[in-house]
């Protein structure tokens, strides 16, 4: 891990226009900045930054984020590679946190394999494009497949000699280990001599997501039908196939623009497609998809369409895991092209928009391609029919995200009108399937030892989120405000002898009442800095910066960015001067409102009103939060209640259950809540 030394050295340097200058062109509003948003398609620029906050939002996509998620975001990076990468802009040398030897030695293998890898590929190009051997076998036979030059200098293709050992003898000149060229396998040994793995092939470079060469893939050209078609690199610490789909490194922003991954099996068909201008599309190599390949997809899109051939047996192969996409929230598709024709080949033949046009008429959700395809081979026996039946339900209940559910419930009407049996009685079936999934991690949990996790849940805790109390005390909004008054206001003076952060500890009933997740962490980081730091609390950086993405990227949805003012009301209106200038910072529509009774005392009324905004916030997010510890105090009590007492427990049960009714009646006409009996 990169010393906290080193995060705060790269975030004293860095400066978000800066870093998203590099990317986009911005342009001077107000206080802001303002650009055409790299996330999503649009021709009005909606994408603001603010150099004081130090955040952006996309008013037409809704991102937001800080300098380091805009470099994750926009270069699928993870928290540390983005640090990385704004340490090399900045010129800060990274100090790595205490390792252990093993941890040590990986990082330094790993860091091994990438320089290697580099050399190779530097090799197998410069043997492709400039010897005799590589123009007239390799080059020849990549231009017959119609690959252009600009094609293959992109996908940085190479070749390797057919003789034994021009690649091994070079780096062993280079004086490369040889412990690290084997295990990259580009080298075999035998005899105690090195010698070319990958003779007389065309070389596919593999990138990771950072543009890194992690490993190849080796085509024969000879007409050997003994050797391999394809070779690829053994796994090692950089190189886990299970983890890498090909082609991502450059179509990552390509899939991000255009909400959807397209994926295909081979190497020539992502290289073809790329050429053709389609360039949000990945390969998984012709085997079943893995969980990692689709959360790396998941990072750019939810939406994956899958390209197969007319060859039946590979569609089968190829559909095998995909019950994994749809747990992971993926919308999945699928399009069977054209008889004898693959994604390379068909797009040479038909051209971009005919290409284009096929696939966007063409596309079938993947339970009802799988669907249709199990039913053809089930012909009329019942026991198959039967079968089907069950392996579409079990399908159907892998769809288990809550945003889901509309889904899943058309797919079960669908399914049941190919399938000519009830709807009812599908829906019982996937219900079914879900309830046995349930149970066995639920008796998978019991098995494991028990976690602790705070607080147990007793009947009054569950009997306390019944309906009504729920629709009472849903919104999070109080909660919320009550973030952002930390974030903002914290080290603010509350009173002579205290600040708004000790005035909020010391009056908060209870902060596990709190639901929302981000707002509980954002409370709890805050009580351990400020214990920690009394004299020197934390500021809103620290939270928009803080390592734990829920927590940065909550703050930064809670910094709200100012309206500004238009050259025309800035000119009509003046509104350089004081209370118009700050109204602007609250309300626009309040404002444009109050500019038309041309009422200077209400004006200034209202400025007071929102000056003080943050006394009143405060006070009202904690009598929310006293409102619900009152509340679930009642129920306890009146489960109590409900039990076996003398007379004398019954009576002071009694008159708690009055004293706390008094106090939710005076908390509520406070707060102006109405009491639901």
């Amino acid at each position: 891990m990169i010393s906290q030394t080193s995060i705060q050295e790269i975030l004293n340097r860095t400066n978000i226009l800066d870093v998203v200058g590099d990317f986009i062109q911005l342009k001077k509003r107000g206080t802001n900045y303002l650009g055409l948003c790299p996330f999503h398609n649009e021709k009005t620029p909606s994408f603001t930054v603010s150099p004081a906050k130090e955040i952006y939002k996309c008013f037409g996509c809704g991102k937001s984020g800080n300098t380091i998620s805009f470099i994750m975001e926009h270069e699928k990076y993870s928290y540390v590679e983005a640090l990385k990468w704004l340490a090399k802009k900045y010129n800060v040398e990274v100090e790595e946190t205490f390792a252990t030897d093993e941890q040590k030695q990986a990082q330094l293998t790993s860091e091994s394999l990438y320089i290697v890898n580099q050399f190779a590929r530097e090799f197998f190009t410069n043997q492709l494009l400039h010897t005799d051997e590589g123009t007239s076998i390799g080059l020849s036979y990549l231009k017959h497949r119609g690959f252009t030059d600009a094609t293959i200098e992109k996908f940085q293709l190479g070749y390797n000699p057919s003789s034994g050992n021009v690649f091994a003898q070079e780096a062993i000149t280079r004086q490369y280990n040889t412990d690290v060229l084997l295990k990259t396998g580009l080298v075999v040994e035998r005899n105690n001599q090195l010698y070319d793995n990958y003779r007389e092939r065309i070389i596919f470079p593999i990138h990771n997501q950072s543009g890194k060469i992690s490993g190849f893939g080796a085509r024969v050209l000879t007409g050997n039908t003994k050797a391999p078609k394809y070779i690829n690199t053994p796994e090692n610490e950089v190189y886990v196939k299970s983890k890498i789909l090909y082609g991502s490194y450059f179509a990552r922003m390509a899939i991000d623009k255009a909400d959807e991954c397209l994926l295909v099996e081979g190497y020539t068909d992502v290289i073809s497609l790329h050429q053709a201008g389609i360039e949000n599309v990945v390969a998984s190599g012709g085997t079943s998809l893995t969980i990692d390949q689709l959360r790396l997809i998941k990072k750019y899109t939810n939406n994956l369409t899958i390209l197969y051939d007319g060859d039946n047996a590979g569609v089968k192969a190829a559909m095998r895991g995909l019950d994994l996409a749809l747990e992971e929230g993926l919308n999945v598709q699928l399009v069977l092209l054209p008889e004898n024709e693959d994604p390379d080949s068909y797009v040479k033949n038909a051209g971009t928009q005919v290409f284009n046009e096929y696939i966007s008429a063409n596309k079938t959700d993947f339970i009802l391609f799988q669907l249709k395809i199990a039913l053809k081979d089930a012909g009329d026996d019942p026991v198959k029919k039967s079968a089907v039946v069950n392996r579409i339900a079990e399908t159907i209940s892998k769809i288990n995200k809550a945003e889901d559910f509309t889904r899943q419930q058309d797919f079960i009407k669908k399914s049941s009108e190919i399938l000519k049996i009830e709807e009812q009685g599908m829906h019982a079936l996937v219900n079914q399937f879900i309830r046995n999934r349930l149970a066995a991690a639920e008796k998978k949990q019991l098995n494991s030892p028990p976690e602790i996790t705070g607080e147990p849940e007793t009947t009054a805790n569950k009997d306390f989120s019944d309906h009504t109390f729920n629709l009472l005390f849903q919104d999070e909004l109080q909660e919320k405000e009550l973030a952002r008054v930390l974030i903002e206001c914290g080290d603010n003076k509350w009173n002579e002898d205290k600040k708004v952060a000790d005035y909020i500890f010391e009056e908060m009933p209870d902060e596990s009442l709190i639901q929302n997740n981000g707002v509980n962490k954002i409370v709890r980081v805050y009580k351990d800095e400020m214990y920690a730091h009394p004299d020197d609390l934390p500021k809103t950086n620290f939270f928009v910066y803080h390592p734990d993405q829920e927590i940065s990227t909550l703050s930064v949805a809670l910094l709200n960015f100012p309206y500004e003012q238009s050259e025309h009301w800035k000119n009509r209106y003046d509104l350089n001067t004081g209370y118009q200038k700050k109204l602007f910072e609250v309300s626009f529509e309040k404002f444009i409102r109050l500019l038309a009774t041309e009422n200077e005392n209400e004006l200034n009324g209202y400025l007071k009103s929102q000056e003080d905004n943050t006394l009143q916030q405060v006070t009202s997010a904690l009598s929310f939060l006293k409102l619900k510890k009152i509340r679930r105090l009642i129920v306890e009590n009146q489960q109590d209640i409900e039990k076996p007492h003398s007379s004398e427990e019954l009576q002071n049960l009694l008159e708690i259950h009055n004293y706390l009714k008094e106090q939710e009646r005076h908390i509520s006409e406070k707060m102006g809540t109405v009491i639901l009996k």
